[in-house]
């Protein structure tokens, strides 16, 4: 990483591919020209919280109407691409325009603004564009647009432009500079902590994954009178120069973003929430949180190892030559529980225990009727989470016939598929919390596991759920299931029923290995081509990329799997995702390959991150309330049937009835009563946001917002 001055390359590259999709180089703007005529220098505001609402002298006039909608003009670039992922992911309603579709609608006077009761009405309350001459400087659009944004003070985003006069920077040729910025160091400026990135620690490394691709591309130029500079990087010649900043001039404020990006990109989803902040003025519809949350499969059962002779894992049904046994198992002992434990208080994280209670009993059966193992869990297990994962670990789907490979469901003469009984089924939940209970764990009986995510459909040999599966939940009061995002990555219903699925990520850390040198062998068999030795998986899979080379055994788990698994586990986080990630026992085990992978994600986590964004660690349970809640929402906003708006401080949000409304607001936020207010939200990130309803005999939620 290169946190030293940036210096001008000699030749500019001509490409800036982002990671995943592509990024221009240069954005869609007019010629090099001088500042905009007619546009008066103002100082921009130092802090978001001084935009929420109007001033004194304003509210004294007739408030306008503002709608909690933003209008999206969309030119298929990677950067509007961004911005539009970030407000679906958080819930923020949204209008599209298409600038390249013909039949798109105009943006004249009557398109953004009208009247309702009397009182003028400004129907979107941000505007994003691609950048800040989409429509043309001096066309009939841009001007009505201008107009709009003057009159009901809408801040507008610049989703990707350049450096140059006419979004109050100086060229980049006059002590600025452009290229490639991969790897490079950005710092938040004091006015973007105290205004919408008020929530990032204060350095931001842009991505550099592939040397051989030019990632990000970026201009960074010098701030002119009313530009506010909220991100920047050193330059030649001393100074700094700004990538993200505020440009206030003409009574319009924008955003003005001068790198290329993606959805996909950390320094993106990074800046992501203060984009959106800026652009609502603080005040939205939706909320996001950074979500980590990992599962501990197969707790006090040993997991089957890797043959790295075989390329294959003895006692799958696959492995031919195996056996029919596991050979040499992975299981966790009571020094590595011990560990755990220890691990888990230095760096501030739980784990949630997946446990199978049946295992643990037989491997002491097995074993001299003694476990320290379970001994040592039991006596921490006030320190975990624990979701049931039934008692015995079967597979609780059809019955298996494993006299083919691939195996299949079984069948009876009629052709029936024959499946694992629902009091089989219940009895192994059953068994598995009343032993747990036993031990005196706390154990939550709405949460599940199946082992295997089984009784669940699995493609493509089990296309639909074991119908005795809904009725076996039911009897045991499941109201979650756990269930695998590689395969379903979207909540559903189990069955006619209550319960529905929690989409779990599976880290890319094997259950079957013990060891770097195991889990490199595997990964290399997986991800390196026929040529190379490898499976030739990545070959076939339109899906997966091969290796250039096989990675070393000795090295190549810590050099290259545990930071790529560790980038995919962040971009989760960052993305307003709370599904949790799952491993296996097996991977605290012997080399206790996890950690490095977990450390690795908090300590960036908490580099990028001031102390106002702490991670959320939700149980199961509290991930599937948030799915269902924000499915509910997505319908209800798709449907149109959600009003909201706000009026000078009054923001008054209506939807259906059962449906529960995401909100973020401003520090010092107040929700009416029915006799008075309490305060709105939870802190989160320097605001205040919640799921809430209206309250007692009331058929909208109204807030009342901090005077500015």
């Amino acid at each position: 990483m290169d946190s030293g001055r940036i210096r001008t390359p000699r030749t500019a590259p001509r490409t800036a591919a982002g990671a995943r999709t592509g990024a221009r180089t240069r954005p869609r703007t007019g010629p090099r020209t001088g500042p905009r005529t007619g546009r008066i220098a103002a100082l921009a505001a130092a802090a978001l919280l001084a935009t929420v609402v109007p001033s004194a002298q304003a509210v004294a006039a007739t408030a306008p109407r503002v709608d909690l909608t933003v209008l999206v003009v969309d030119d298929g670039g990677s950067a509007v691409g961004a911005i539009t992922a970030e407000l679906q992911g958080s819930g923020v309603p949204y209008r599209r325009i298409d600038l390249d579709d013909p039949n798109r609608p105009v943006l004249d006077t009557a398109f953004l603004s009208d009247s309702v009761d009397g009182r003028p009405r400004a129907k979107y309350q941000g505007i994003v564009l691609p950048h800040e001459s989409a429509f043309g400087p001096d066309s009939a659009e841009a001007t009505a647009l201008q107009a709009y944004e003057r009159t009901f003070g809408i801040p507008q985003v610049d989703a990707y432009t350049w450096a140059h006069p006419g979004v109050g920077l100086d060229y980049t040729d006059q002590g600025g500079w452009s290229g490639v910025l991969d790897g490079h160091r950005a710092d938040v400026t004091t006015a973007g902590q105290a205004g919408p990135f008020r929530y990032l620690a204060g350095a931001l490394t842009f991505e550099d994954n592939d040397p051989s691709i030019s990632e990000s591309y970026g201009y960074a130029g010098r701030p002119r009178a009313g530009y506010t500079s909220y991100l920047d990087v050193p330059v030649d010649g001393g100074g700094r120069a700004s990538l993200v900043g505020e440009y206030a001039a003409d009574g319009r404020r924008e955003l003005v973003v001068t790198f290329a990006y993606n959805q996909y990109q950390r320094q993106f989803r990074a800046l992501a929430r203060g984009i959106v902040d800026w652009l609502t003025q603080g005040v939205h519809l939706g909320q996001s949180r950074n979500y980590l949350s990992v599962h501990v499969d197969d707790v006090f059962a040993p997991d089957a190892r890797w043959d790295p002779a075989l390329n294959c894992t003895p006692g799958d049904f696959d492995c031919v030559g195996g056996g029919d046994d596991a050979v040499n198992p992975i299981r966790m002992t009571a020094a590595d529980a011990e560990y755990a434990a220890a691990w888990q208080k230095s760096s501030g994280f739980t784990l949630d225990m997946v446990y199978n209670g049946g295992q643990g009993e037989q491997w002491k059966t097995e074993h001299g009727g003694a476990d320290a193992l379970t001994d040592r869990l039991v006596a921490d297990r006030a320190q975990y989470r624990w979701i049931n994962h039934t008692y015995t670990h079967p597979f609780l789907g059809c019955l298996q016939d494993n006299a083919v490979v691939p195996w299949q469901c079984a069948k009876d003469t009629a052709g029936n598929t024959l499946w694992v009984s629902r009091s089989e089924i219940s009895g192994q939940i059953r068994d598995n919390h009343n032993w747990a209970v036993g031990k005196g764990i706390s154990v939550d009986r709405s949460e599940l596991v199946t082992g295997e995510h089984s009784g669940l459909k699995t493609l493509p040999q089990q296309p639909v759920d074991n119908p005795n599966l809904a009725g076996a939940l039911a009897d045991n009061g499941v109201k979650w299931t756990g269930s695998d995002n590689s395969r379903e990555p979207q909540q559903r219903s189990v069955g006619t029923g209550t319960v529905k699925t929690v989409p779990r990520h599976p880290m890319n850390v094997y259950y079957n290995v013990g060891t770097a040198a195991e889990m490199t062998d595997e990964y290399n068999w997986i991800y390196t081509s026929r040529a190379d030795g490898g499976s030739g998986i990545c070959e076939s899979n339109p899906a997966s990329t091969c290796l250039p080379a096989p990675l070393p055994t000795a090295t190549g788990y810590a050099d290259h799997i545990v930071p790529q698994e560790a980038r995919t586990a962040l971009s989760h986080v960052l993305g307003n995702d709370p599904r949790p990630h799952y491993v296996h026992q097996s991977n605290l085990a012997e080399e206790r390959l996890l950690y490095p992978v977990l450390d690795r994600v908090l300590a960036d986590y908490r580099a990028l991150f001031a102390a106002n964004a702490p991670l959320v660690n939700p149980a199961q349970k509290d991930v599937g309330t948030e799915l269902n809640r924000r499915a509910a929402w997505e319908q209800a906003v798709a449907a149109g049937k959600v009003t909201a708006y706000r009026i000078g401080t009054t923001v008054t949000v209506k939807a259906p009835s059962g449906v529960t409304v995401p909100v973020t607001a401003p520090e010092g936020t107040r929700k009416k009563l029915l006799l008075g207010s309490t305060a709105f939200g939870t802190a989160y990130a320097g605001t205040r946001s919640a799921w809430t309803t209206p309250e007692l005999l009331q058929t909208a939620v109204t807030l009342t917002l901090p005077t500015a």
